[in-house]
């Protein structure tokens, strides 16, 4: 990528994947970007636990009711942990994590989707408790989301510019009846 600018225009989800590994190389780069994400209070609550096992994807691709199956056509994923013994804020640490995995994964022509587990469910048996039970993840760790990684099926247009909702951007104080931004330099 050239800047930060352009690599958060291209950033899209991708839930299809080629069957392409990606290099040894490349996956290290991804869990060295969760590993550079800040914390509160540098606590380093997040963990990591990476999969490349095919069975193990599928399996992981039947983890709540809905919007897990594209698991199973990617290369890899990244089961995002926080230790909640660690601090009150593990979701915060690692969502940033995770994010910035994602960041990495576009600037290395990787796709990428978040897939939440947190507060989700299967059936009568909570996503994470599913998760936790099939990757054997101690009780003390939360687990926040499976970011499945891998080269994409096919590219997406850039994030539209125009499309952007300024509305929601509300200067000195939440005003709702906020028609339009105005940026003064």
């Amino acid at each position: 990528m050239e800047n930060f600018e352009s690599l958060i225009i291209a950033r899209r989800s991708t839930r299809k994947f080629t069957e392409r590994q990606i290099s040894a190389e490349d996956v290290q780069k991804l869990l060295q970007a969760a590993l550079l994400a800040p914390t509160s209070k540098n606590c380093k609550s997040w963990e990591f636990v990476a999969v490349e096992n095919k069975d193990m994807l599928k399996q992981l691709s039947v983890s709540k009711n809905s919007g897990s199956a594209f698991l199973e056509g990617c290369t890899l994923a990244v089961i995002v942990l926080g230790d909640k013994s660690a601090t009150d804020i593990w979701v915060e640490d690692a969502a940033i994590a995770a994010t910035y995995m994602q960041l990495q994964a576009e600037d290395l022509g990787v796709g990428s989707c978040w897939c939440h587990i947190r507060n989700r469910s299967l059936g009568e048996m909570s996503s994470e408790q599913y998760v936790r039970d099939l990757l054997h993840i101690p009780d003390n760790f939360g687990v926040l989301c499976i970011i499945g990684f891998g080269y994409k099926d096919q590219e997406r247009k850039p994030n539209d510019l125009a499309r952007l909702t300024w509305e929601k951007i509300h200067i000195g104080g939440f005003q709702a009846d906020d028609k339009q931004l105005i940026i003064s330099h």
